[in-house]
């Protein structure tokens, strides 16, 4: 009987909330959240704003659609790390993070994003140079959890994490830096085990030949992308040192500058940029 009365008093408060909504602002309010989905739709980009994994039912959301979408509804993001592992002597950070959207000061919605260096991606790095890359993927993550409950956009992107594939590799290569890419351990070949840095100290022309080959992993040749373009601006600002040096020096001694003019500057080991 008393399971019954339940019952029954549930069925009459949802009767009674059916009955205190205008069916014709719902049904506006549906509409424009079709429209809406058609121009996102018809505004993101292919391969830069959403990713489209072949066999999956969605495009994935990136961070730069996620930007757009919140640009185009005039909202704006606030971060929170609710949660903080930074263990030291194991090697091992976790961050968790909040993001809240707001409109005019009101919170509209939030979402949640998490990352650790226990990660597939990040097994064969260094954790102690991972705990600010962690850090920024937990923050980009729960912003696109968060944009996705705008206008009901999980309908049409989705952010599983196993689904992401190549742009889990994607998401890396976007907050590399050269010190990053540095610490990255290849685990194969003649220099298994050894960082990126260890090779170019060694033989740094086996990285050059690591970047013709096609099989060669994105994210590795990324990473040696960025380390040479380090070395080469570290060069250039050498350069540049060594003309100011010379313009405020005597006539005479520019001389001898001048014969040494186009003489190749090199970078000492110690003086690498992505020590």
């Amino acid at each position: 009987m008393a399971e019954n009365a339940l019952q029954n008093q549930n069925q009459v408060n949802s009767l009674s909330i059916i009955d205190s909504v205008d069916i014709g602002t719902v049904q506006n309010t549906l509409s424009k959240i079709n429209q809406f989905q058609m121009v996102i739709q018809n505004t993101l980009k292919a391969n830069h704003d959403y990713g489209i994994i072949p066999g999956t039912s969605k495009p994935t959301l990136l961070k730069p659609g996620a930007e757009k979408i919140q640009m185009m509804f005039g909202v704006t993001s606030e971060f929170e790390v609710v949660e903080r592992v930074q263990d030291y002597q194991k090697g091992f950070f976790a961050f968790t993070v909040k993001c809240f959207i707001y409109k005019n000061g009101l919170k509209i919605t939030e979402g949640v994003g998490h990352c650790n260096t226990k990660e597939k991606k990040y097994i064969n790095q260094d954790p102690y140079t991972l705990a600010n890359t962690c850090l920024k993927m937990a923050k980009k993550r729960s912003q696109i959890d968060a944009t996705l409950t705008l206008a009901s956009l999980s309908e049409i992107f989705t952010q599983d994490i196993e689904d992401m594939q190549e742009y889990i590799q994607t998401e890396q290569v976007e907050t590399m830096t050269a010190q990053d890419a540095a610490q990255i351990k290849l685990t194969f070949g003649k220099h298994k085990g050894k960082t990126l840095k260890e090779i170019y100290k060694a033989q740094p022309d086996y990285l050059e030949w690591l970047l013709k080959q096609d099989r060669t992993d994105p994210v590795i040749k990324k990473g040696i992308e960025l380390m040479f373009e380090a070395v080469k601006q570290q060069e250039q600002n050498k350069h540049v040192q060594q003309e100011q040096t010379q313009n405020e020096k005597p006539k005479e001694e520019n001389k001898v500058a001048e014969m040494l003019e186009g003489e190749e500057i090199e970078i000492n080991e110690d003086e690498l940029p992505f020590d």
